[in-house]
């Protein structure tokens, strides 16, 4: 298992509009049509390169548990206090939600 690690680690994780988003780029790719995962989505994926056809696809492809992650490249990854927020997270500002029918604002009253 450790072997995998040795490269550059190229890891995507299942993205609930569409596809995957790569874990450093956050770069939305696709499990190739071909492969054995296609028809079961997994959440977690590592794999070997990306091929540019109609979409940007995933090929050579395995499934992986993201606890591996933390256990298995201890340097990139870390296990986070669930209870405690980032510092990025709280400056983040929610934006609220609008369509294009009305005024960003309009749903102040």
């Amino acid at each position: 298992m450790e072997d995998m690690w040795q490269g550059v680690i190229i890891i995507a994780r299942k993205d609930p509009q569409e596809g995957y988003r790569t874990l450093v780029e956050n770069q939305p790719v696709y499990i190739h049509p071909s492969s054995a995962l296609f028809q079961r989505q997994p959440d977690w994926v590592i794999y070997h390169e990306l091929v540019m056809t109609t979409k940007e696809y995933m090929r050579e492809v395995t499934v992986i548990d993201p606890k591996w992650l933390v256990e298995l490249a201890p340097q990139f990854f870390k296990v986070a206090d669930p209870t405690k927020m980032s510092k990025r997270k709280r400056q983040e500002r929610i934006e609220p939600l609008y369509d294009r029918y009305h005024e960003p604002n309009s749903w102040r009253l």
